[in-house]
């Protein structure tokens, strides 16, 4: 492997750092070499807060170690005002020679502006090294700015003879104590949650963190008829719900009802709202109802099954799914499948 991969492979490492923080900016990494040594390392941390070149940038005092140094970044540096000043200028401020960037940014205020700045200020600019690797990395990021929606990720557990759960198994878990705690991380890395009104009316769900430490997705159900009382722990306002539904209400602390037509296509309404909501990931989670609209519709990005150790005999069918298997694993007597659209 070749300095500038083994380098990327590093920032790539860092920016993960910033995993269910950085939305709506991208997740970004930033090493700066200098003839093999790494001089500084950063990443983003958190929307609002310093950009990973500005971090890695100024955690060097002797400014002069950047004239035959390199900067690499998974992401092509901002060249835009925006919460914080624009990297392309702090690098040229700073006479780096050659930067390496990971991945094109695909949003319109950059989008290979900020490569032809740093080269008509004499900057040499490397492109696409891991290209690959930094594309998976925001994915989010990437479906966001290009398809115009949130990164839509599809998950429910199903017994092992293939019943997301029987009559008289409501509200009950089939998944086993190891998959729940990874459901609440995978729910602490995404913008929003999304069920269906019988998922709530079933299961009383709280659509929160609280096996994982991190922060609580924006929880979103649909209630056509506003049939949900609130006595339901998704109405209680401990943090922000969007309903959406074809009634016409007045917004609460913490909750906001959105009308939508039921006789159009319900699923490009809502995910038309997140988009303008700058909602980058969603989590859909139930019933069986929602789930497969997504995916009749053929509108999801990955899905997410864990196959448990219980056999219910009867009951509700799971949804059924095509997509390219992606990775396979246990947790103790679960198996989690992952897929990926075609």
């Amino acid at each position: 492997m070749k300095y500038k991969e083994i380098f990327m492979e590093r920032a790539i490492q860092l920016a993960k750092n910033g995993l269910g923080f950085t939305s709506p900016n991208p997740m970004v990494g930033c090493v700066i070499e200098r003839n093999g040594i790494v001089l500084s390392e950063g990443w983003h941390y958190k929307k609002e807060i310093y950009h990973a070149e500005f971090l890695a940038i100024n955690n060097v005092k002797n400014k002069y170690l950047f004239f035959d140094s390199t900067l690499y970044v998974t992401l092509e540096p901002c060249v835009h005002f925006g919460e914080t000043p624009p990297c392309v200028d702090l690098i040229i401020r700073n006479n780096i020679p050659k930067v390496v960037v990971g991945i094109q940014d695909p949003c319109d205020k950059v989008k290979g502006l900020g490569i032809k700045k740093l080269r008509k200020y004499g900057v040499e600019v490397i492109e696409n090294v891991l290209i690959d690797q930094c594309r998976i990395l925001n994915k989010r990021f990437f479906t966001f700015h290009e398809k115009k929606r949130p990164y839509i990720i599809l998950k429910w557990a199903e017994s092992n003879d293939g019943f997301i759960h029987s009559e008289n198994n409501k509200g009950h878990w089939i998944s086993g104590i190891y998959a729940r705690q990874l459901n609440h991380k995978w729910r602490s890395e995404e913008d929003g949650i999304l069920v269906g009104r019988k998922t709530v009316l079933n299961d009383n769900p709280k659509l929160n963190v609280r096996k994982w430490f991190g922060k609580n997705p924006v929880r979103i159900f649909i209630d056509r008829k506003l049939s949900i009382s609130n006595s339901h722990f998704i109405l209680d306002g401990t943090q922000y719900t969007i309903v959406f539904t074809e009634k016409n209400k007045e917004n609460q602390e913490n909750i906001e009802y959105v009308q939508i037509s039921f006789e159009e296509k319900i699923i490009n309404q809502i995910l038309n709202f997140l988009y303008k909501k700058k909602i980058l990931s969603l989590i859909v989670e139930g019933g069986k109802k929602t789930l497969e609209n997504f995916i009749k519709e053929n509108i999801w990005d990955e899905c997410r099954i864990f196959v448990c150790d219980i056999v219910l005999k009867s009951g509700l069918k799971a949804p059924k799914i095509e997509g390219i298997v992606s990775k396979k694993m246990n947790l103790n007597k679960d198996q989690l499948i992952m897929k990926l659209s075609i």
